[in-house]
């Protein structure tokens, strides 16, 4: 027979989703079976699975070593080159800066230094992630493989959550830079139902029909006559709607080779070396409130962009930003 104690990092979650991270391989049949057959008890009583888990609770599993080891397969940690730097750390979350050309989760490309790998390898370091627990430390937020900035993680599941439920409620205030081709005087929202192919190409379309709805706000910081510098802030979180919303505006982002303008791609290409995107996301404020993040309500962090682009922005508009 062996134990489980649930501890403030496995609270809040159902019995059997917590069975299927200790038995990492088990199928769920095998679980639930286990739970009718009352080989698996919580507090001493018979359990269904689906009960919410408080820390303290003992979870006694009726199961030989061999097969718990059976259902069992060792996680390793990655070795992985750190990429991002420290924004604001605590206990709970880790706020990092991501540059370009880091993608964040694994794909279908195979790319070797994930940001969350990076991530994990940096807190089992710290022994703030124990690889062979019920737990793994999340990235919350995404941001595409060109575009830099903040980056949210969690390091327990109860900030996962009100993470994940902050960005899914809007309660996380997102502010990127970027900068745009042609002037721009006035800010306002670009809305519209949002659609990707097959192509991985998004459109997005002022008419009645199939997609996403999704809802962009903007406003100039900056202009030079030829170029705008502007605060974008997004209320949905969809691929490349930064991107795909301000071409829809006849207001393409520089660098942007799937929307943007291609002479002035060109341009700044030969001119500052850009080869991708100038999209930054530079700010973020909490209004989660709840309990385990109440102490980051109203507070912002600031994410100071790359140095190339800091040159730019001086260059083009005479601002140090």
């Amino acid at each position: 027979m062996r134990e489980i104690i649930i501890t403030d990092n496995e609270k809040g979650q159902r019995l059997d989703k917590l069975l299927l991270k200790y038995m990492n391989t088990a199928p769920k049949s095998f679980i639930y079976k286990m739970l009718r057959k009352k080989n698996i008890k919580l507090n001493g009583k018979r359990a269904e699975g689906g009960e919410m888990l408080k820390a303290g609770d003992i979870i006694a599993l009726f199961l030989s070593e061999d097969t718990i080891m059976s259902f069992t397969e060792k996680r390793e940690v990655k070795p992985t080159p750190r990429n991002f730097d420290v924004i604001y750390e605590d206990k709970n979350i880790l706020l990092c800066s991501k540059p370009s050309g880091v993608i964040v989760h694994s794909d279908s490309s195979g790319s070797r230094y994930t940001l969350n790998d990076s991530i994990l390898y940096y807190l089992y370091g710290n022994n703030e992630y124990d690889p062979n627990g019920t737990f793994v430390p999340s990235v919350c937020n995404r941001l595409d493989y060109n575009t830099s900035g903040i980056i949210t993680a969690g390091k327990n599941l109860a900030a996962v959550q009100e993470l994940n439920r902050g960005f899914r409620e809007r309660l996380i205030d997102k502010r990127y830079i970027t900068i745009v081709k042609g002037v721009v005087k006035e800010g306002g929202v670009i809305e519209g139902l949002y659609s990707k192919g097959d192509d991985n190409i998004a459109s997005l379309s002022d008419k009645r029909g199939e997609g996403v709805y999704v809802l962009t706000k903007y406003r100039p910081i900056a202009d030079n006559g030829k170029y705008t510098l502007m605060e974008i802030k997004l209320e949905t979180g969809k691929s490349h709607q930064i991107r795909v919303s301000l071409q829809h505006i006849g207001a393409p982002v520089i660098g942007d080779t799937k929307y943007g303008d291609k002479n002035t791609n060109r341009y700044f290409r030969e001119k500052y070396g850009l080869s991708h995107q100038f999209l930054h996301s530079y700010k973020i404020v909490f209004h989660i409130g709840g309990e385990a993040l109440a102490y980051l309500d109203n507070k912002e962090f600031l994410c100071p962009p790359p140095h190339k682009y800091c040159l730019m922005i001086r260059d083009l508009f005479d601002i140090d930003w």
